[in-house]
């Protein structure tokens, strides 16, 4: 079953395992979305269930009325860890992929004036589409590759991963002070700016410079 394998040269070696998602992570999100920037990295989950892959389809819910769109460099972890310090952090990183973090905003900011978890609105199936994993040796800096995301043709999110707040270092160091990264783990690294809402029939394409793409539509 396709949920359960990366889609990559390594994909019989490595199984899917949780998904971690960062949140405000560039400046100019923050201010897009009117947000505080936070003092340290905002975390949260998507089950492996979210995970679907290129030429697949994003399943609008019927719980919601919003859904938007926010393209992501995703890092794939390869060796399992606790408390890894930022200069051993590269050893755990076995790829990187690009992929997508779909919000049902409307539930997302339900929960928000209530106070409440915002789990819901991340976590329906089919809400993290992803490409095919680039091996880590591929990318000489992951620091320096350009996001870009289309619906139906027309540009809606262009930044490079240089405008992150946290390098991805930093990230894996302090994910790992709170839990065991583990073989498998996906780090969606979080979004610039460009947010935007899709719809049923909507077409979205996005590549991370010319390493990978990722084709999907919404149904």
């Amino acid at each position: 079953m396709k949920y359960y394998k990366w889609k990559d040269k390594i994909q019989n070696k490595i199984s899917i395992g949780k998904i971690i998602c960062l949140a405000r992570t560039y400046k100019k999100h923050a201010e897009e979305m009117s947000s505080n920037l936070p003092k340290r990295p905002i975390v949260f989950l998507k089950p492996r269930s979210s995970i679907i892959f290129s030429g697949d389809y994003i399943i609008y819910p019927y719980q919601s009325n919003c859904l938007h769109h926010e393209v992501e460099l995703g890092v794939i972890i390869g060796k399992n860890g606790k408390y890894i310090s930022e200069k051993l952090s590269w050893n755990h990183i076995a790829g990187y992929c690009i992929g997508l973090d779909i919000t049902a905003r409307d539930l997302q900011e339900q929960a928000k004036k209530q106070g409440l978890p915002w789990t819901i609105s991340k976590s329906f199936d089919t809400f993290a589409p992803i490409s095919h994993v680039i091996e880590k040796n591929q990318i000489r800096n992951p620091h320096n590759v350009n996001l870009e995301l289309s619906v139906n043709g027309e540009i809606r999110q262009k930044e490079s991963t240089s405008e992150m707040i946290w390098k991805i270092p930093e990230l894996i160091s302090f994910i790992s002070s709170i839990m065991m990264l583990e073989r498998g783990d996906m780090i969606l690294t979080g979004t610039p700016r460009g947010v935007n809402e899709i719809f049923r029939g909507d077409v979205i394409d996005a590549t991370m410079d010319s390493y990978c793409s990722l084709h999907v539509e919404v149904k």
